[in-house]
């Protein structure tokens, strides 16, 4: 076992170190065209330094060339303290400019690194975000780019400043007294011993708080987004609960973390103090058997106490490294993620005007994941401009069946295929341009009403959105507003009600002209006279499309061209509303419960009935 452990043990951490490998040749990818920067940062570095260890010698030159040796000449003096002055203000200048040059580079790598992260991870599919947490994403765009930007404003400036700091002072050193230098670096392997001892222990630390971190987002993000439901169901105590103890984790292995730190950069600040009280006694015996001068002597301590204050500054960066390293892990293990739905190598464009609408599902059979199917050999074909009503129980597969159509996901056997095109042949973004979808709950973003209609598209003119928002029957609640078209919306169109947000969302339909509609449960949380107004925008928004209407109440689509009723991923009645009536089936049932004649049903299609007008379908949890 305890073999087995430590093989484990350093397959992990070869791994570790692999990934370690990938994600800094992918950061120097960014950093490859800021090379001149890095090089102007360098040179202001060995400027800076130069600048500042040339204060120490000098003044050792005016103890023994000059005090020691009773010169009185004041000129002598005031020439060394005006190039002392002089190197001073060298030196700030230059450390100003290696900050601005090295910052200016950090921030462009790091925005350019947030760019890409935030383009690759919205082309990731949808069964992606099903495993994901919306959390942890945001703690990777956010939380991870800016840890970053600490390795590049920190770590990277410490390695490179503090690095050369050392070998400047070693060679000062020898320069000043080689025995003395060499008693010095007898601490060197005891340094690397310290090191090495903490590297380890330290990095499962950090990875570990990153780790409660990244949950404790993902928790506090789930439960804002279900805010309503934690207090409809008096759930507050509860979540207060699990925040609690997520907290909790995340306090204790932030505390581990800080005690390690505070250990490790001690045992430096330590070592450092006892290495200038050996020189101080070493050095003073020297001076007083005049061996050595005394102003070697007063350099030689300065230098000493700078030699550990680098040391010290590389080591306090240390767990900034960790981070970074983390970080840098979890970002490239995303870019490294491929979204299962792409685009097929022979892709080929569709002229949207030449596109009828022609909806073929042929054989269908489909899974989430590697679980049990959901859509069973379907067959189902939609004519051009023909309204089509989906009904059916939750979990029967209803906005399974859209979200194939949409390639939100893909078959697992047989097509769906538009005009005769499989839609795996079309590129998605012009998949989704011919596809106009409204949901349930619609989405609208923080920003005017003329940009969520036209999402943000300046090609979209104001006239166009104000005629789509006249046709849908829009305009009249927007000119109640305050600033009318103009007038702001917060985040998902708080305010405004469900009504009203579908309208919006209508209005997007007129904009965009998409060739197919789909309405997922759009109905479902209205009211009836909000109902209405929806009805009516439908009839203008489906005109000359095909249209595909999952209906949560059975009268949305009572006039439809042919309903569909589905039931465990496979079609059990097809027809008008009439003839599904007449058939005395399942929808038959189905629309005497929404009549309020529950007692003519059977038990089990009661319930299955009662599940169907109370919730929604039950793709939009999935999705």
């Amino acid at each position: 076992m305890p073999f087995r452990r430590r093989e484990a043990a350093l397959a992990k951490t070869a791994d570790f170190n692999a990934s370690n490998k990938i994600a800094y040749k992918g950061l120097m990818s960014y950093a490859k065209p800021h090379t001149k920067t890095f090089l102007a940062v360098f040179g202001c570095i060995v400027v800076a330094i130069a600048a500042d260890l040339l204060q120490p010698y000098l003044v050792k030159v005016a103890i023994d060339d000059h005090l020691m040796k009773g010169d009185k000449n004041a000129s002598t003096l005031l020439i060394i303290a005006g190039i002392y002055l002089l190197l001073s203000v060298c030196g700030f200048v230059f450390t100003y400019l290696q900050n601005n040059y090295l910052q200016e580079a950090g921030q462009s790598i790091v925005a350019a690194i947030r760019k890409q992260l935030f383009r690759h991870i919205s082309k990731q599919s949808m069964s992606y975000f099903d495993r994901i947490p919306s959390g942890s994403l945001i703690t990777h765009v956010s939380s991870d780019t800016e840890t970053l930007n600490q390795f590049f404003s920190q770590v990277l400036l410490s390695v490179l400043r503090d690095g050369l700091t050392l070998v400047f002072i070693i060679a000062l050193m020898f320069h000043l007294d080689v025995r003395l230098t060499l008693y010095c670096l007898i601490l060197i392997p005891l340094i690397a011993l310290i090191a090495i001892s903490f590297r380890s222990y330290m990095r499962t630390t950090y990875q570990i708080t990153r780790t409660n971190l990244s949950r404790l987002v993902a928790f506090v993000a789930e439960n804002l987004s279900g805010m309503r439901i934690i207090q409809v169901f008096h759930q507050e105590k509860e979540q207060q609960r699990q925040f609690d103890e997520g907290n909790q984790r995340y306090f204790k292995s932030n505390m581990r973390e800080i005690r390690t730190n505070v250990l490790f950069n001690r045992s430096f600040d330590m070592l450092g103090n006892l290495s200038v009280a050996f020189v101080t006694w070493l050095g003073g015996n020297a001076v007083l058997g005049h061996s050595i001068p005394f102003g070697v002597l007063f350099a030689f301590i300065t230098y000493i106490r700078q030699f550990f204050q680098p040391i010290n500054n590389i080591t306090q960066q240390w767990n900034t490294l960790q981070s970074a390293n983390v970080s840098m892990n979890r970002i490239w293990s995303i870019f490294e993620t491929v979204p299962e739905v792409q685009d097929a190598a022979g892709a080929r464009e569709v002229e949207a005007a030449q596109v009828k609408g022609k909806i073929d599902f042929d054989g269908v059979k489909f899974a989430y994941g590697d679980g049990v199917p959901v859509i069973h050999h379907l067959d189902l074909h939609v004519r051009p401009g023909e309204m089509i009503g989906i009904v059916g129980t939750t979990g029967a597969g209803k906005s399974s069946l859209i979200s194939l159509l949409c390639r939100f996901y893909d078959v697992k056997q047989g097509s769906v295929t538009i005009d005769g095109t499989d839609v795996r042949d079309i590129p998605q973004h012009t998949l989704h341009r011919l596809i106009g979808l409204v949901q349930q709950e619609p989405y609208l973003y923080s920003g005017s009403i003329i940009d969520n209609v036209r999402m943000f598209d300046e090609t979209i003119s104001r006239e166009r959105v104000i005629e789509a928002c006249r046709m849908v029957g829009a305009d009249t609640l927007v000119m109640r507003m305050k600033d009318g078209y103009d007038s702001r919306l917060s985040e998902r169109g708080s305010g405004l009600s469900a009504g009203e947000r579908q309208l919006i969302s209508f209005a997007r339909i007129i904009v965009f002209q998409p060739k197919i509609l789909i309405l997922d449960e759009a109905t479902a949380n209205l009211d009836s006279h909000s109902e209405q107004l929806i009805q009516r925008a439908l009839t203008v928004v489906s005109e000359g499309r095909t249209t595909l209407v999952i209906a949560h109440r059975l009268s949305t689509i009572m006039n439809a061209d042919r309903i569909i009723v589905m039931r465990q991923g496979e079609i059990v009645e097809e027809g008008t509303h009439q003839e599904l009536l007449t058939l005395g089936g399942y929808y038959e049932e189905l629309y005497r419960h929404s009549q309020g004649e529950h007692e003519a049903l059977p038990s089990s299609e009661a319930i299955a009935a009662v599940d169907m007008a109370t919730t929604s379908s039950g793709c939009s949890s999935r999705r």
